[in-house]
């Protein structure tokens, strides 16, 4: 992990490292967030869904914005953003739960190194 080689050098700070990598990923994040969005003009909400979209469908609207802290996960993490685009959630509160999670796990590895 390109994170954990640069905190190894020390040629940057804590906040630099942090800061950047946050950025980098949250606009990722809210990138994937946006294609749910775009999508959710082609395809509604009152479509027909499959068993295991519907679950997490339901999860999300239960859970709401804060949901996305978990968008740091590998696997689950991209299609929750794009599910959150999808189901029209609040783009604010939506940017600012994936960037809270993203932030929390590169801060975690920041302090491990």
């Amino acid at each position: 992990m390109v994170l954990a080689a640069l905190a190894n050098f020390q040629h940057h700070s804590f906040g630099t490292l942090l800061g950047v990598a946050t950025l980098g990923n949250t606009l990722g994040g809210i990138t994937t967030w946006m294609l749910g969005w775009l999508l959710a003009v082609r395809y509604p909400l009152d479509q027909p869904h499959q068993a295991g979209r519907e679950r997490a469908i339901e999860h999300l609207k239960k859970y709401g914005s804060s949901l996305l802290l978990l968008s740091w996960l590998p696997i689950v993490g991209d299609p929750l953003c794009f599910a959150a685009g999808w189901l029209r959630m609040n783009p604010w509160l939506s940017a600012l739960f994936i960037g809270a999670g993203k932030a929390a796990r590169y801060a975690v590895i920041l302090f491990l190194m």
